[in-house]
């Protein structure tokens, strides 16, 4: 029973931790989705530019320092809006559910199976359509994340269960 308890506290604490990750990454998604509604297309391919060439310090004839100049030039108004909005869309659905589920609130953990259910669709036509290891390595993570919130979610509503059978606070 001691190692049962002790391998259920690991996976409560990589759920929590996997959570805060999955929080931390909605608020950059808030701060970037802000950032785009305030900054120009100009000036987000400046700051492209100038990111790539300290990355890419004398690589100024890579290809990937091309493709980045590419899609910097590419990005026009309406695909600031709309990277904008997609942006603050999932960063506030990611934000308010993490913060429900780390205050235990059953019904986030439903939402938050449904909301990583379309995440993961999106993600998984992308890595179709433009496959990339980045993509594929977020998609695996929101399956793990799937998977220890069923698990949780099915602990509390036992846990609540129990305590409304023996006559307990729930």
């Amino acid at each position: 029973m001691t190692d049962v308890s002790a391998s259920h506290r690991t996976l409560d604490r990589v759920f929590a931790v996997s959570i805060v990750l999955k929080g931390l990454d909605g608020a950059a998604e808030l701060i970037g989705g802000l950032a785009l509604l305030f900054l120009s297309p100009a000036t987000l391919r400046d700051w492209l530019g100038d990111v790539v060439s300290f990355v890419l310090v004398g690589h100024e004839r890579s290809p990937v320092f091309h493709w980045a100049m590419h899609l910097g030039d590419s990005w026009g108004t309406r695909t600031t809006l709309f990277a904008a909005a997609y942006l603050l869309l999932h960063g506030v659905i990611k934000v308010v559910l993490v913060w429900a589920l780390l205050r235990q609130q059953l019904w986030a953990y439903p939402w938050m199976l449904a909301a990583l259910a379309v995440f993961i669709a999106l993600q998984c036509y992308e890595l179709i359509v433009h496959f990339s290891w980045w993509m594929l390595a977020l998609t695996l993570f929101d399956v793990f994340i799937v998977f220890l919130t069923a698990r949780e979610w099915q602990l509390h509503r036992h846990r609540r269960a129990t305590a409304a059978d023996v006559g307990g606070p729930a």
